[in-house]
């Protein structure tokens, strides 16, 4: 397990003590705990079970740029993300790392999900695998163009050479800006099956309507900081045709436009062709 001295594993959640008890024992890494404002006593709680956590209590909720936080405190070559109801299986930590250190051009590993204790794949594990950008021969594993933060490995470098997580795309989709940039900036995202993850969705989640408006959020700001002007008028179009959850999702944009204006930096024409054909465009 040496290799895993060389990753944190950074955690970001709200309101959520239960799940987050059940699960920090199962790190085989050094934890950084980022608390978005919880007030269910998550806090005190674990660290009174877990003081060899590295809790950041916030005093508001920053949704996914908590993780940013958390990174910064890390430290490490590489950080592991994991929910507060996931947690990487035992040894795969150490493993993810030593194919990082193989592979100099991978930025995130995205692993293997399993889902529940049934431990069902997780569809989204199949669409990866399947990716029509091949395996380029300096990448592990399938090419992506986005990945699932429950279940990342990332290149401290690189994650700190685009950014990290931004304060204006928070929960749920945050990934789709940071995997751009990274990829932009010549970095790669791969799939690696043989590693593995695994997650027990918690009770506590947004309704599946409020989870897809926020979904549509995020693909609104994203497109707005990072798309060309026609593309973003195609986003804005679809989240209309989609109804009730896209133009949620659309409404509850408007306030973070100008943020993400100011955040605007168009990637490179090929990268757009690239996104386009992951989408079947």
């Amino acid at each position: 397990m040496s290799d895993a001295r060389d990753v944190t594993v950074v955690v970001a959640s709200q309101n959520r003590r239960d799940e987050l008890l059940a699960t920090l024992p199962r790190h085989e890494a050094p934890v950084v705990l980022v608390d978005n404002a919880s007030t269910d006593g998550s806090v005190p709680a674990v660290r009174e079970a877990h003081p060899e956590v590295t809790v950041i209590a916030l005093d508001r909720n920053e949704g996914a740029h908590a993780r940013t936080r958390g990174v910064a405190r890390a430290g490490t070559p590489f950080v592991a993300f994991a929910d507060d109801d996931s947690w990487w299986a035992p040894g795969e930590l150490a493993r993810a790392v030593a194919i990082m250190r193989a592979h100099p051009r991978l930025a995130v590993l995205n692993a293997r999900i399993l889902v529940g204790p049934e431990e069902r794949l997780d569809p989204v594990c199949a669409e990866m695998a399947a990716s029509p950008l091949g395996t380029p021969p300096d990448l592990p594993g399938p090419a992506l163009l986005g990945f699932v933060a429950c279940a990342a490995l990332m290149r401290t470098e690189a994650f700190d050479a685009v950014g990290g997580f931004d304060p204006v795309v928070r929960f749920p989709g945050e990934e789709e800006r940071l995997a751009l940039d990274l990829a932009a900036a010549g970095w790669g995202l791969a799939y690696v099956d043989t590693v593995t993850v695994h997650h027990h969705p918690s009770p506590r989640r947004s309704a599946p309507g409020r989870r897809q408006a926020g979904i549509w959020r995020s693909r609104v700001l994203t497109a707005v900081m990072r798309f060309p002007v026609g593309d973003v008028a195609q986003v804005l179009a679809r989240a209309v045709r989609t109804g009730r959850p896209g133009v949620e999702g659309l409404v509850r944009a408007l306030p973070d436009v100008a943020a993400a204006l100011r955040r605007r930096r168009t990637i490179p024409s090929d990268l757009r062709a690239e996104l386009r054909r992951l989408q079947g465009g």
